[in-house]
């Protein structure tokens, strides 16, 4: 099994190769007009290039070219799964930037996404077993294994997608949960839980070291944004490791005193992804409330609502990499103990990070504009219900976008 040294030096390539390679990717997306300008559902103030998957997905190649130089991981390429997640992650990294270069439309990008899920079937990067909590673990029907690949790469890489909204945001979040299951999948192999050769390890700290490497360039204020194109590949990559870790983790070994042990593996991305994928739900639930296409735009995401507290776009962005970092440490915290006394101490942070979202000084003073704004909208009687965020115009909201 090789070292954590090797998989850190990995994942160092990865940052390494997608810190390097984006600077000459602005230089050529600004030569080439591959750039996004400012409009209403947007958040940035300027022109900006979008073709940071490029960068990124260059960062994924110089980090399988280093991990493939190095003889520790030999056994992993000694199967076909590495060369189906490379030509899987190709295949969604082209129908991305082909988005962000020409704007192709939410069917065309689907079937991309369903052409990338075929290839991963194809090369066996798919999962066993399928564990409902309480109740069994069951093996996949031979069947059924295309469908459950492909539905769960579509959720993954379009939580990652919608949750780009703001600079670094989505860098940061996905940085946070590969690291953190990375750690879990070691864990698992470290216990005999996971049969070698997996993957999943190999997967999550590239993943990591891509978004770690770009986060200098796209942190507020963004010199450049990661596109479809990066959005689809992380996806890609999170979908492939959840799938080789949880749904391959050994169904008959005892471990005593964790039984949340055996059930994490099936839920762990839905913790450690928690923040996109509640995103994902909610966007999901207002559009159709709405009657809207499920693609259509708006600026009702997690981030647009923080900012709209008054948060601005920094703040925003650190308080949902916090929230990702303590889901992650809920999940983490009974892997690596025989207790769960001390998740006390994490639901009191959680608790605390809660109340300074809401009621931060800046956070009161935005909600009393927005009711001194309908009280002056009235025309003969004062507006004394609680104000819903949603009936206030983004446009009118006198929000900073670069202030922290």
């Amino acid at each position: 099994m090789p070292r954590t040294s090797e998989y850190l030096l990995i994942g160092g390539s990865a940052a390494a190769g997608t810190f390097a390679l984006t600077y000459p990717v602005k230089w050529l997306a600004n030569r080439l007009g591959w750039v996004v300008a400012p409009d209403a559902r947007r958040v940035h103030t300027v022109t900006t290039p979008d073709v940071g998957g490029i960068a990124m997905f260059g960062g994924f190649l110089v980090a399988l070219g280093v991990s493939r130089l190095l003889g520790s991981f030999d056994e992993l390429f000694s199967t076909s799964e590495l060369l189906g997640v490379l030509i899987g992650a190709t295949v969604i990294f082209l129908v991305g930037l082909l988005d962000d270069v020409r704007e192709i439309s939410a069917p065309a990008k689907v079937a991309g996404t369903v052409a990338a899920g075929l290839v991963l079937v194809w090369y066996g990067v798919t999962m066993y077993y399928f564990r409902l909590p309480l109740v069994d673990v069951f093996l996949l029907a031979t069947d059924w294994v295309p469908l459950i690949t492909i539905v769960w790469l579509l959720g993954m890489s379009q939580a990652i997608n919608l949750i780009d909204g703001l600079d670094g945001l989505a860098a940061g979040v996905v940085a946070i949960a590969a690291s953190a299951f990375f750690l879990y999948s070691r864990e698992l192999e470290g216990q005999t839980f996971l049969a070698e050769p997996n993957i999943g390890p190999l997967i999550c700290i590239i993943a990591a070291g891509i978004c770690i490497g770009f986060l200098p360039h796209n942190f507020n204020p963004a010199k450049i944004f990661m596109g479809d194109g990066g959005a689809l590949l992380l996806g890609l990559l999170m979908a492939t490791a959840t799938t080789v870790v949880g749904g391959r983790s050994s169904p008959t070994q005892k471990f005593f005193g964790q039984s949340y042990f055996f059930f994490a593996p099936l839920f762990i991305p839905l913790l450690i992804l928690g923040v996109p994928i509640f995103d994902t739900l909610f966007a999901i639930v207002r559009r159709a409330s709405r009657r809207q296409g499920l693609a259509t735009a708006d600026k009702g995401h997690l981030h647009h609502r923080l900012m709209n507290l008054g948060h601005g776009q920094r703040r925003s962005v650190l308080i949902l990499w916090l929230w990702t970092g303590l889901l992650s440490a809920f999940v983490l915290y009974p892997v690596y103990t025989n207790s769960g006394a001390s998740l006390a101490v994490i639901g009191i942070l959680a608790l605390g990070l809660g109340l300074f979202t809401v009621l931060h000084p800046e956070a009161r003073r935005t909600r009393a504009r927005h009711s001194t704004m309908l009280v002056s909208r009235a025309t003969g009687a004062i507006r004394a219900e609680p104000v819903d965020d949603d009936e206030i115009d983004d446009d009118e909201i006198d929000d900073d976008p670069l202030r922290a």
